[in-house]
C-alpha cells in the first residue's frame, strides 16, 4: 500500500505476481476438485459392504480370555450396526459363543474390537465372521 499526501491508504492498480499465482494454483486446485468428485460420482457403484474378519491372538485377561479382531469393510458402502459372532468349538461341538455389535464400519475403512470367552481358545477351532449389519 502507498500513502497519499492526504494521508490515506490507497491500493496498488495492478496485483502483485504472488497473487496471481495464487489465484491461478487455487483455481486449478478448485476445478481438479471438482472433477474428481463429478467422475467418483459417475464411475463409482454402488455395492453392498463387503466386510472380512481377521482374528488376533487370545489372551488371558481377569475372568477369561480375550480374543482381538480387527473387521475391514473393502466396499463404497458404509455398514451400520455390524454384528460380529464368535464361536469356539472342540471336536465340531460348539462350547461358547460371543458377539458383539458395531456401531458402523465405514466404507473402505477398518475396525477393531475383541470378543471375550470363558474357556481357552487355544487348541480349539475359534470362527469369527460377520452375521449381519444395516443399511446406514
Amino acid at each position: 500500500m502507498t500513502r497519499t499526501t492526504e494521508g490515506r491508504h490507497r491500493e496498488r492498480h495492478d496485483p502483485h505476481w504472488i497473487e496471481w499465482r495464487t489465484g491461478c494454483i487455487s483455481a486449478l486446485l478448485v476445478t481438479a476438485m471438482i472433477g474428481w468428485i463429478a467422475y467418483e460420482a459417475v464411475t463409482r457403484q454402488e455395492t453392498p459392504p463387503e466386510l472380512v474378519v481377521t482374528a488376533g491372538r487370545s489372551e488371558a485377561v481377569a475372568g477369561g480370555y480375550r480374543v482381538p479382531f480387527e473387521i475391514s469393510n473393502r466396499a463404497p458402502t458404509t455398514a451400520a450396526n455390524v454384528m460380529i459372532i464368535g464361536r469356539l468349538a472342540e471336536n465340531g461341538r460348539t462350547i461358547e459363543e460371543s458377539q458383539v455389535l458395531l456401531d458402523y464400519v465405514a466404507a473402505e475403512s477398518r475396525s477393531a474390537g475383541a470378543l471375550l470367552f470363558a474357556e481357552n481358545p487355544a487348541g480349539r477351532t475359534l470362527d469369527i465372521r460377520p452375521v449381519g449389519y444395516t443399511d446406514p
